[in-house]
């Protein structure tokens, strides 16, 4: 996809949530706008890529997890963003070569770049579609025609809750979507939680400026109770770069100041 491929038909003066997160992993798929939102963030969050980045390998390691030891073989991934390295199709892949993925986002970009990055590829798919519609998703044509419901299913749902307020009933939401998974699905989860002024700080700016709104930072115990009738898999709810870290090294001395909870739970 060409440079002028991607931006047709986007609105440039208009931030987005997928496209911030993309300039904070170093991707070069956003405009002004976004990079202007982007630094302004770091510039109250000075960890904010360090922050993006150890999300991301939540992402990569909990799929791993998943595929390779849980044995999961299909997964829906929603909230995808535009594809960087890691993408979860190549992941799994490495594991199995036949586990199908389908990635769901709202954001025009992040579709338009997955689908030309998934081209050909009969075990991958791209759903535009909005996570505060979760019947829109699981009764997708796509996503019906990839994902059997009546098997294990790995539902990934990274940074994107703390993107519906609570007036969107993002239990709700999360109930609906986890009603039809097989027992023996995973989900995982990673989500925004207060710290001090910057959390407030931060939701500040997204309030501003940024088109699909503001996150809503919750507390450990609203976070966990998004696993409801699952089975939070050790070491529980944690901060991101302490959940099965690849070694000791990879975690930092103040886990914390990564300001994100993470855990993966299995349907029992």
């Amino acid at each position: 996809m060409n440079d002028r491929d991607w931006a047709t038909g986007i609105d440039p003066s208009r931030a987005s949530v997928a496209r911030v997160y993309d300039y904070l992993l170093g991707g070069a798929h956003n405009f002004s706008a976004d990079r202007d939102i982007a630094r302004t963030l770091e510039a109250i969050e000075p960890q904010a890529r360090a922050i993006a980045a150890a999300n991301r390998a939540f992402l990569v390691r909990a799929v791993r997890f998943l595929a390779a030891e849980a044995g999961v073989r299909q997964f829906l991934d929603i909230g995808s963003g535009i594809p960087t390295q890691g993408n979860v199709h190549e992941i799994v892949r490495g594991v199995a070569p036949d586990a199908r993925v389908v990635y769901v986002d709202r954001d025009p970009v992040a579709v338009a770049h997955s689908t030309a990055l998934l081209d050909g590829d009969p075990n991958a798919a791209v759903v535009q579609a909005d996570l505060t519609r979760p019947a829109d998703i699981l009764g997708h044509p796509t996503v019906r025609k990839m994902i059997d419901f009546g098997e294990p299913v790995g539902l990934l749902l990274v940074a994107v809750l703390h993107f519906i307020t609570d007036e969107q009933d993002p239990r709700g939401v999360l109930a609906e979507l986890t009603a039809p998974l097989a027992p023996g699905s995973h989900l995982a989860v990673s989500h925004g939680t207060h710290k001090q002024e910057t959390g407030e700080a931060v939701t500040k700016v997204y309030r501003r400026a940024v088109a699909q709104g503001e996150p809503t930072l919750r507390t450990p115990e609203e976070i966990g109770a998004f696993f409801t009738g699952f089975d939070l898999l050790d070491p529980g709810l944690v901060h991101g770069p302490l959940w099965r870290p690849d070694s000791p090294g990879d975690v930092p001395d103040d886990p914390s100041r990564f300001w994100f909870l993470v855990g993966v739970g299995r349907k029992p």
